[in-house]
């Protein structure tokens, strides 16, 4: 449903798009998944073998909105805009390639472009534009590459810019604000910025390559500053991919972007803050958040020194988190600790929510159920580091203990192992946007100087700065997630008929009884049946396959227990980045 937020004046739908044959009222500029979502068209894409998908990560790496557009399949209806008369399919049940499936390819092959920069950024998130920022200042000529067709990242998200006829800033919340800074200072530094463009591979740090609908560049710097950001973990249990589960970050995307909202009825459910600040958005928008389930006991003695430690360190944070707790109370909204959902039900879409009480080691205690109906149920149990890039580069990794991802061997100025190359924010171990802003400076000025654009006393100041910043946002971090520590949930909700992997619909019971102890590695499980051969790679199973693994080998999971990442480490069309380059092919520096 269509919501309005404070400081927005939304346009109105002033177009209609198709589905199916059914007329569907639109926004001139918003996604098509937020049109479909607003008008409560939930199911878009079919499977083989589960039925029917739909918007989940938000963010287009899992594949599951793809949609079938004027004929064209395989459209991310997340990363689609809304141009009038669209005609949209739900995308069809992939096929087996045969002698039809054959491709000719183009006389005139896409347009390639070579570019020269002195500091190249991958993501326009906090950590990507203030990295930029603090390049460009120092004299580097710095070009940001960002998947998304507006730079923000998923923390500073705007209206998208059609939508909204007037803004006024006095009313947008402080995030709003912060992020409309941000962008005016990157756009008046001289940053070029390459929005819609999708790197998918690399030669070394010094050359990559991207693709942007039929064009494709060749990337060429002296230095490579890595800010790809993290995506939403992926808890399997009965339901988790009926159309209407989605995770926070899409439904907070859907609203703070589109003014859609996931659904009238809501459950926001998993581990951490980014779903309290969710749910208290959703209820201040006119929602009905049926509750908030939260894996973490929040109500432990131990957690009033966390909660003083955290003021201590970030005030403003601090004090942000309690409001969005003040909201929720004065909405009713029942909070439930040491709570999750457990099963997801309904005709083709999501209706009911179990949600169950937690036990020792995340187990659900099947006796303390309690049901919600619902339109929409809201997933946010942790982030996982887009690292595959780094991966691939050759930078050393770790594994984290406390949320078992790996992230990038790095030092505070985001350093890795691999000369050259900078990795900063949460595509190298999730550390929030405060930090993630604190090391984007610190790198930015350290590959200026590294490139010789810059020397260390033109960049003391700007590093005093980020430095407090960053030991401030550290010490805030460390008591944060002892506040919401909780056992890590993997595949303690799942049932033999749980779909794991949800791109092949591999499920449980298919995985078990292929992890005999000569399978006993997540490659090896994943050639035995599909799973994590997807269009989103393993990004939302290889954790349950690691862990299975690990069980059957006696081997503890460690930095090299998933898959091996290899180009392209996001999904490209095939005749944009393989075939010869066309005419137009172009060099700028």
């Amino acid at each position: 449903m269509r919501v309005t937020k404070p400081g927005i004046t939304a346009a109105p739908e002033d177009t209609t798009i198709t589905l199916g044959g059914q007329l569907v009222p639109a926004r001139t500029g918003e996604s098509v998944a937020a049109a479909l979502t607003a008008a409560g068209h939930y199911a878009l894409r079919r499977t083989r073998r589960t039925g029917e998908r739909g918007v989940f990560c938000g963010m287009g790496v899992c594949s599951e909105c793809a949609v079938q557009i004027d004929g064209d399949p395989g459209r991310l209806a997340c990363m689609e805009k809304v141009v009038p008369g669209l005609d949209i399919e739900p995308n069809p049940p992939a096929r087996r390639l045969d002698a039809s499936s054959r491709v000719t390819v183009p006389a005139d092959g896409p347009l390639e472009e070579r570019l020269r920069t002195d500091v190249l950024v991958v993501g326009a998130g906090p950590a990507g534009l203030r990295a930029a920022l603090a390049a460009a200042a120092a004299g580097a000529v710095t070009t940001v590459v960002d998947e998304r067709s507006e730079a923000g990242g998923q923390y500073f998200k705007q209206p998208a810019g059609p939508l909204a006829l007037a803004l006024d800033e006095r009313e947008l919340d402080p995030q709003y604000r912060a992020g409309r800074e941000l962008l005016r200072e990157v756009r008046e530094s001289g940053v070029q910025l390459l929005s819609s463009t999708r790197l998918w591979g690399g030669a070394s740090p010094n050359e990559l390559y991207a693709a942007s609908g039929e064009r494709r560049y060749v990337l060429q710097c002296a230095a490579l500053v890595l800010a790809t950001g993290a995506f939403e973990r992926g808890v399997p249990f009965p339901g988790w991919t009926l159309p209407g589960v989605m995770t926070t970050g899409a439904a907070q995307t859907l609203l703070r972007s589109y003014l859609v909202a996931a659904g009238a009825r809501v459950l926001v459910a998993g581990n951490g803050p980014l779903n309290f600040q969710v749910a208290a958005e959703l209820a201040a928008a006119g929602v009905k958040v049926v509750a908030l389930a939260e894996a973490a006991p929040l109500l432990r003695p131990a957690n009033a020194l966390h909660l003083a430690r955290m003021a201590a360190a970030a005030p403003r944070s601090s004090t942000e988190g309690l409001s969005y707790l003040r909201a929720l109370v004065q909405a009713r909204v029942p909070v439930l600790p040491r709570s999750a959902v457990v099963e997801v039900e309904g005709a083709g879409r999501a209706e009911v929510a179990t949600v169950a009480r937690l036990g020792p080691g995340g187990r659900p205690v099947r006796r303390r159920l309690r049901r919600f109906e619902v339109d929409a149920v809201c997933l946010g149990l942790g982030f996982v580091p887009s690292s595959e890039l780094a991966r691939a580069l050759g930078c050393q990794h770790r594994l984290d203990e406390r949320t078992g991802a790996l992230v990038v061997v790095r030092d505070r100025y985001g350093r890795t192992s691999v000369d050259g190359v900078w990795v900063v924010g949460d595509g190298g171990g999730i550390g929030g946007a405060q930090v993630a802003q604190a090391m984007g400076t610190l790198a930015g000025t350290d590959a200026a100087r590294s490139v010789g654009r810059a020397t260390d006393g033109d960049l003391v100041e700007r590093r005093h700065q980020a430095e407090t910043l960053l030991d401030r946002s550290l010490r805030f971090q460390r008591s944060l997630w002892q506040l919401y520590a909780c056992s890590p949930l993997v595949d303690q909700l799942a049932t033999p008929d749980t779909v794991i992997c949800r791109c092949e619909e591999v499920t449980w019971a298919e995985l078990e009884s292929a992890a005999e102890p000569w399978l006993a590695a997540a490659g090896s499980l994943k050639r035995a049946t599909r799973a994590g051969m997807g269009k989103c790679q393993g990004r939302y199973c290889s954790a349950v396959l690691m862990a299975l693994a690990a069980r059957q080998s006696g081997e503890p999971v460690g930095p090299y227990s998933g898959f091996v990442p290899q180009a392209p480490v996001a999904p490209a069309r095939a005749l944009v980045i393989a075939a010869p380059a066309g005419t137009g092919t172009a060099q700028r520096t």
